[in-house]
């Protein structure tokens, strides 16, 4: 595995982890390393301690190495498939962005950051869960390719996000958990 590639996952995954966007086992983080190749975490990564024992470089065919990869693994491989500039790509859970979702069909921010840098984002209603993992492979690189963007709000299940920077696409998710936070902050204010 490339070192830097490593190093890049590791300081992130770190960073998202404090700020309570990943749990111990849930989430999900990767960098594409060839056309038909990435590196994801394991399915028992721990993302304040992920090294290369806690990842796994998979290639776009199937074989035994899949079985020791993230659950979501197949979602990453279809972000990479069908999205060019896609370079690292995460399923995060922040909690403010899950719990506004619940009753929420859009995010409009009011906060200075994530008005002028994210704007109006749509969130996407799954429907229902019991075959979501067997959908959200297609769902999810159809819904960037015809929204154009690089970042998915799923409600009652978190963020994916995609893009050719690590930092960036680390900084939307925590753009978003942040508005989110605002508005659900403000809105318990009126009540009081």
């Amino acid at each position: 595995m490339q070192n830097y590639l490593v190093n890049e996952l590791s300081e992130i995954s770190l960073s998202m982890f404090r700020k309570n966007f990943f749990g111990i086992y849930h989430g999900s983080i990767s960098a594409r390393t060839e056309q038909n190749k990435f590196i994801i975490n394991k399915k028992n990564a721990i993302f304040d301690r992920i090294n290369e024992n806690s990842l796994v470089e998979l290639y776009s065919k199937k074989d035994y190495r899949w079985n020791d990869a993230s659950i979501d693994a197949h979602i990453h491989l279809g972000v990479y498939t069908n999205i060019s500039e896609a370079k690292y790509a995460c399923y995060a859970m922040p909690p403010y962005t899950i719990a506004y979702s619940l009753n929420h069909n859009n995010i409009i921010p009011k906060d200075y950051f994530g008005l002028t840098l994210i704007g109006k984002t749509n969130i996407y209603d799954p429907k229902q869960f019991e075959d979501w993992y067997e959908r959200a492979d297609v769902e999810i690189h159809r819904y960037f390719t015809e929204k154009s963007t690089n970042i998915m709000v799923i409600k009652g299940y978190g963020v994916f996000a995609y893009d050719r920077d690590i930092h960036s696409m680390a900084k939307n998710v925590a753009l978003i958990e942040n508005t989110c936070r605002v508005l659900l902050l403000s809105k318990d204010e009126k009540q009081l």
